[in-house]
């Protein structure tokens, strides 16, 4: 008996299953950030750490190739901030306090902090295992805004306002409302993003997504609520920071309207996928899938023959079914969906 095509929310869970980090990443990244941490705390005493970034947030990606902390460094003497010191001192302090810590752990360790505009960059050179890129962590020396919300973290040799605890914050309580749809549907747009020219960065898709309404169920639904939501928001402007603290837009990897482009494509895609596999052509509607996510090792088009099977079903639907509403499918080739702004001509949702 032939098995029943799986529907395209079948398919997307399969796929980020694939993608998501594995629990041996996830170990070795939290024993070097852990490591790290009381290393900073260490060298400064009453100061606290915070971790931020993709493995706190719970949507890292396979292969794992970094993690992201900071530490709130106290200032009880107030020398620290915009008009006083900048985080020169500190970072030096922060890079030799590391250094010395974890050299004996790591013995080709390479630290980076000067001409960086955030971070001090910490080069383990020690990948997670055989064959992975080499693992690095980004580190932010912060000091409490005592007249505001949030912090002052570095830019260069100055500061600026941000609220990376709060972010997490905010992301945790996502996921916890979502009941974890939230982080897999960050991290199959993230895997769609660095697919299809990384023109969005990361934190760019999940502030997005915080103001986006994505509601626990359907991934389908919530990746069709957020490509609405940020062709959207968009088309207004670059996105601001949800937590209201930074003064600056979050900037886009390309031009806005190279940004708009992909990301109507990829909605119109999804868009044909939902029609299709509701009208019954789940293939079909598989395809579509995995020319949006440009991966055929996570998302693999489906068979030449089952494409061929069910397009002359398609083509041999009743007037009024879903040919005279689609068009002909692309069956074999992978030609862009057109970049309009999608129209759910069925109102599926």
């Amino acid at each position: 008996m032939v098995q029943p095509y799986p529907t395209i929310e079948q398919v997307v869970n399969t796929a980020r299953t694939k993608i998501q980090v594995t629990e041996e990443e996830l170990a070795e990244a939290r024993t070097r950030r852990t490591a790290l941490a009381n290393a900073l705390r260490k060298e400064f005493a009453g100061s606290r750490v915070y971790y931020n970034g993709s493995v706190a947030h719970g949507d890292a990606l396979t292969p794992l190739t970094d993690v992201d902390l900071g530490i709130v460094i106290a200032d009880p003497n107030g020398e620290y901030g915009p008009g006083k010191k900048g985080p020169t001192q500190l970072q030096e302090r922060a890079a030799a306090a590391i250094r010395r810590e974890l050299a004996d752990t790591y013995d080709d360790l390479r630290i980076e902090f000067r001409g960086r505009k955030r971070s001090i960059l910490i080069r383990f050179r020690d990948p997670i295992r055989p064959g992975l890129p080499d693992f690095t962590a980004d580190v932010i020396v912060a000091i409490d805004n005592t007249v505001d919300e949030g912090l002052y973290i570095p830019r260069f040799t100055s500061w600026d306002r941000s609220a990376p605890e709060a972010h997490t914050v905010m992301i945790a309580e996502a996921n916890k409302r979502t009941e974890a749809v939230f982080a897999r549907t960050i991290r199959l747009l993230k895997h769609w993003n660095r697919m299809n020219g990384n023109t969005l960065c990361t934190w760019n898709i999940k502030a997005l997504a915080l103001d986006a309404g994505i509601a626990a169920g359907s991934l389908i639904t919530a990746m069709r609520t957020w490509f609405d939501y940020a062709i959207t928001s968009l088309q207004e402007g670059e996105t601001q920071d949800p937590a209201g603290v930074s003064d600056k837009p979050i900037k886009l990897n390309g031009t806005r309207t190279e940004v708009l482009r992909r990301l109507r494509e990829a909605s119109a895609r999804l868009e044909k996928a939902v029609e299709l596999d509701q009208a019954g052509f789940p293939v079909l509607a598989c395809k579509e899938l995995a020319d949006m996510f440009n991966d055929p090792n996570m998302l693999p088009a489906p068979t030449h023959a089952d494409l061929l099977r069910e397009g002359a079903r398609f083509h041999n639907a009743p007037l009024g079914k879903p040919s005279s509403t689609f068009g002909a499918p692309a069956l074999i080739t992978s030609t862009p969906a057109p970049a309009v702004t999608p129209v759910r001509s069925w109102g599926i949702r």
